[in-house]
Formats: C-alpha cells, structure tokens, sequence
C-alpha cells in the first residue's frame, strides 16, 4: 500500500506539473497571437468617411451661374478663376468698344446725310454736322454706313459670346464637381489582353478596368486567436 500511494502521488505531481507548464504555454502563445494580431492592425488605413463633407455638383452649377469662377472655387480649382474672368470679360469690353464706335458712326452718319441732303442753312443741322469726330468727318456716307453696320455686328456677336462664355462656365464648373468624387488615383489600371471566343473560336481582344487595392491580410495565427 505504501508503495500505491507513493506512485499516486508522483502521478499527481507529474499531472500537476504538465498542467502548470500547458497553462505557461497558453499563456505565451496567446500573447503571441495578440502582438501579431496588433502588428497586422496597425498596417491597416481606417479612414472615417462619416465626417467628410459631401461636394454637390448642383452647388457648383447653381454657383457659376450665379457668379462666374464661384462654382471653380467651390471645386478648389482656383486656378480656373483668372480664365473664367477673362473669358468673360473680353466680349463684355469688346461690346462696350463697338458699342460706342456704333453710336459715333451713327449719329456721324445721321447728321452727314442731313447735311447734304437737307436744309443746310439749318443751325440744328450745322451744329450736329459741326459736332462729327474728326476722324469721321474725312468718311463719305458709304463709309459710315459700312463702318456702323459693322460695330453693330460686333456689338451683337459680343453679347452672344458674352452668353456661350458664361455658359460654359457653368458646364465646367459642372462636369468637374462631378469628376469631383471619381476615382482616378494610381490604384487603377486598364488591361487590353488578346482572348479566345469560346463560341466562335475567333481571336478577340479583352479590356479589363482592374481597382488595385492593398488588401491586409493577417497571419494564421492571428486567425485562429
């Protein structure tokens, strides 16, 4: 009997022992898997989108057509600014430009003819013959007629492209604030690869949009943690 007890006892002590030394084990390898599951944590980007601020392209039209250049602000494509000025503003002093030469040719031409063929002792017709620019007055009233007929031309096609210009504005503040969102960064790659028809058996080509993205993969003893 003394002898059972005795090797119950070392069983016991080696059972104990084995159970101790598992737990150590446990222990170990579990801290393990948490620096490995960490680690792989840490080369992950989490980005949080909740807060970001939606850009709305009918903020951007409602914008430039509003105030030319406002819409190319709100899509921070402030460079666009200085060209949608000066865009805009060229047919506006071009319209100005003809629009005064209009008006001088005109009433040059107006008061030349009253001058040849009205009553020249007139003083209202004398003072408005008086009243020509100088630089008018050489003109015969073919000329005049011919040059005012051209400011007016010009001072109408200035409106019109005054309207296009400020139209187009409005498209590209348009376009580009919906552009504004879309995915163009290096993650994206195009594929033109020769392929087979299964059904014809014919030789074809095969284009494939491909979005490359970093995946994070974790270990497998990260898994199983």
């Amino acid at each position: 009997m003394p002898i059972f007890r005795i090797i119950l006892l070392f069983v016991f002590l080696f059972a104990s022992n084995n159970y101790l030394s598992a737990q150590r084990i446990s222990k170990a390898d579990s801290a393990v898997r948490y620096q490995l599951v960490k680690d792989s944590l840490k080369g992950m980007e989490v980005t949080d989108t909740s807060n970001k601020k939606k850009h709305i392209p009918r903020l951007a039209t409602i914008r430039s057509a509003i105030i030319p250049g406002w819409g190319q602000a709100y899509n921070h494509e402030y460079w666009k600014i200085p060209i949608v000025w000066a865009a805009i503003g060229i047919p506006i002093y071009t319209y100005f430009y003809n629009d005064s030469y209009y008006k001088k040719t005109s009433s040059a031409y107006s008061a030349l003819y009253a001058y040849q063929y009205g009553d020249t002792n007139n003083a209202s017709i004398k003072a408005n013959y008086n009243n020509i620019d100088p630089e008018l007055k050489k003109l015969d009233l073919y000329s005049l007629q011919v040059y005012r007929n051209s400011f007016r031309k010009d001072r109408d096609y200035s409106i019109l492209w005054f309207f296009i210009l400020w139209g187009v504005n409005v498209v590209d503040a348009t376009v580009f604030a919906h552009l504004k969102d879309f995915d163009v960064s290096n993650d994206l790659s195009l594929h033109i690869t020769p392929n087979l028809n299964s059904t014809t058996g014919a030789p074809s080509l095969s284009l494939a949009l491909i979005n490359k993205k970093k995946e994070h993969k974790l270990s497998s003893l990260a898994y199983k943690y």
